[in-house]
């Protein structure tokens, strides 16, 4: 299998293109606005070793130029706490295999490859969300339902 590697600014249309995949995957929308400055996001933050974003990607085996599969996450710091001594956590996002590659372990390599990064960076808690397709996976890999209720507010208004 291909190995992950660490994105770089240059996948940032690849990783955008496999993003609007996932979105769809869950709520197919028309929506394009959220691109552009995704795109500039990913160009601006990925490579930076001091960034909160970083991403995992495995490049299509067949040569293509495009991207197989991603993971991206941001880190964050808190207040540290029980459990997180350092207040270090992480939220995963944009989990996506293309659908022409599913089945063949790339998510997971992209998934194992951030974790240990992570690790290596002493963060001690990690977040996700996670589709129906996606919980076997990430069951796998040592996550599991919490019980804490989430909440969201939506600021500002369009």
């Amino acid at each position: 299998m291909t190995p992950a590697r660490r994105a770089v600014p240059e996948d940032a249309e690849e990783l955008v293109r496999l993003r609007k995949i996932m979105l769809d995957s869950m709520r197919p929308s028309d929506d394009v606005a959220w691109q552009q400055p995704a795109l500039e996001t990913l160009r601006s933050q990925l490579g930076y070793e001091g960034g909160e974003l970083t991403a995992f990607v495995v490049d299509d085996p067949r040569g293509s130029g495009r991207l197989a599969a991603c993971a991206a996450g941001m880190t964050q710091r808190g207040l540290g706490g029980p459990g997180n001594p350092s207040g270090v956590s992480a939220h995963i996002f944009n989990v996506c295999t293309d659908p022409g590659h599913r089945r063949q372990g790339y998510s997971r390599a992209c998934m194992e490859a951030l974790l240990a990064w992570y690790e290596e960076r002493d963060v001690r808690r990690v977040d996700l969300l996670a589709t129906a397709d996606g919980e076997p996976l990430y069951a796998s890999l040592g996550f599991a339902r919490t019980a804490a209720p989430s909440m969201r507010a939506t600021l500002g208004r369009n």
